[in-house]
């Protein structure tokens, strides 16, 4: 099976790992989210020519193949139960991906990414449970609503909020998925088979909105943004997923909201307020706060 977390004390059925174990799945989280944020704010020319959901399946088509080539799944060689969290990981990440991708074409990614976000604060709060460990999912959901506030009023339009909460949903849903498929299939091979399920997923949705206008260049480009988002995040996630409680991972997302701030400030000149600022440093505190704590348990 899929390796092993270095784990020391068995706490409410979730091992808890080493200090060492959860730095090291800290330090994939941050890479993941960099990877993430920067890829989603350097999509925007591949969203304007192919639209969400074709910028979407060309991204997961290219992870499928780059994975598939270097994991080489063994198709048929794999169990019902594993096939079904293959196929249930997969539809989540490509209707997540969509929704996501759906989101920041209509509102500021600082905002999309902070609605995004309530999806795994919602895994930090109920994974933490009514304990002292709270006030940091507390800390980081008023993080998270001064980063989506720019000093006079919500930005954005219904539709682009409503996507962005799919993909916070989405997002929940996968990181608890994401644990499991990770344990169930040996090393790379559960997100392989979960890319080539998401690929085929969105081809209904993507398939006639890209490859009309695709060309020689956009070919090149969309491998590119897919390995930067889904193929290396999605990678790191599996693995930091295995060395950290869920609970953990899902409050150290927090700092998502203040990369994809940073992202859109940075790439697509999106200003931040004041009070975004110290939204940034709300999340900032509460990831930092919860996983040192997570690494004294």
């Amino acid at each position: 099976m899929g390796a092993q977390p270095d784990n020391t004390v068995v706490n409410g059925g979730e091992a808890a790992p080493s200090s060492g174990s959860v730095a090291s799945g800290a330090l994939m989280c941050l890479l993941s989210m960099s990877s993430i944020q920067f890829g989603a704010a350097l999509s925007a020319p591949a969203i304007a020519a192919y639209g969400p959901a074709g910028a979407s399946w060309l991204r997961l088509v290219f992870a499928a193949l780059i994975l598939a080539l270097v994991v080489r799944p063994p198709v048929l060689r794999y169990s019902r139960e594993q096939w079904i969290s293959a196929l249930v990981l997969g539809t989540t990440t490509a209707l997540m991906t969509i929704s996501f991708f759906a989101s920041i074409q209509r509102i500021p990614l600082g905002l999309a990414v902070a609605i995004d976000f309530l999806g795994p604060l919602s895994v930090a709060t109920f994974g933490y449970g009514l304990t002292r460990r709270l006030i940091w999912p507390v800390i980081a959901a008023a993080g998270v609503l001064f980063l989506a506030y720019d000093g006079e009023g919500w930005v954005g339009n219904l539709p682009g909020v409503l996507f962005a909460a799919g993909a916070g949903t989405g997002w929940a849903i996968y990181i608890l998925l994401t644990k499991k498929v990770g344990a169930a299939f040996k090393g790379l091979e559960g997100l392989s088979m979960s890319l080539l399920v998401a690929a085929v997923v969105a081809t209904p949705f993507g398939f006639m909105g890209a490859v009309p206008k695709l060309d020689g260049f956009g070919l090149i480009e969309m491998a590119g943004l897919a390995i930067l988002v889904p193929l290396l995040p999605y990678t790191l996630e599996m693995i930091a997923l295995r060395r950290m409680p869920t609970a953990s991972f899902g409050i150290l997302m927090s700092l998502e909201p203040a990369i994809g701030a940073l992202a859109g400030f940075v790439i697509l000149t999106q200003p931040m307020t004041l009070l975004q600022m110290m939204g940034t440093a709300l999340v900032v505190a509460a990831s930092a706060g919860a996983t040192f704590m997570s690494a004294k348990s």
